[in-house]
């Protein structure tokens, strides 16, 4: 096939997929918020989270962010956005990993606090995005009860969008998100001996 033939069938293919692209876009009438889950046992479900963060402060908008499971070690994403956004809400529980804690009362409790400031978060029709990082391992280890959260997520403003993530998080979660992207591990540099990296990992 010639240069020039290669050129008209590419052409003639990309102008199809813009008409289907084009279509699709005029048939998205609802303006709304959009809920969205990241779940998968694959690396980057919070770093999606914070590039959704920085997306939204783009705009000016206002955020609220909770990080559940986490928060002994500061991580980047805290000493930046604590530092250099003040129209960032970010709380963490503050307790670290349950397997280091070892404590279940302690854990709920710590939980059930932290929970009660995304209630807020989830009622408050300023902030536009609100993210709640590890929010699934609450949910699965019955931490916190479901019925309480899926009510507040679907009950929040109309025009707030928000972002799940962590693992599993169970059918019922799934069913009431907009979008579910599952992060699939292929390979990590951990399990080859290599240390958690400053900068990319926390």
């Amino acid at each position: 096939m010639t240069d020039d033939k290669k050129n008209q069938k590419h052409k003639a293919s990309m102008e199809k997929q813009k008409a289907n692209v084009d279509a699709r876009i005029e048939e998205a009438s609802t303006q709304r918020g959009v809920a969205i889950l990241l779940t998968g046992n694959g690396k980057g479900k919070s770093s999606s989270c914070f590039g959704m963060v920085m997306r939204a402060l783009g705009y000016g908008h206002k955020i609220g962010v909770i990080q559940f499971i986490k928060g002994q070690q500061l991580s980047g994403e805290e000493i930046y956005l604590k530092e250099q956004c003040p129209q960032v809400d970010f709380y963490q529980m503050g307790t670290g990993f349950t397997w280091n804690t070892q404590d279940r009362s302690g854990d709920i409790a710590a939980a059930e606090e932290t929970w009660q400031r995304a209630e807020r978060m989830l009622q408050d029709d300023s902030i536009r995005l609100v993210i709640l990082d590890e929010l699934t391992y609450m949910i699965a280890y019955k931490y916190l009860d479901e019925e309480r959260i899926l009510n507040a997520l679907k009950n929040r403003p109309v025009e707030q969008s928000v972002v799940v993530s962590g693992r599993g998080g169970g059918s019922a979660l799934q069913e009431i998100m907009d979008t579910v992207s599952e992060v699939k591990e292929i390979k990590h540099a951990f399990k080859a001996g290599i240390k958690a990296r400053e900068g990319v990992d926390f």
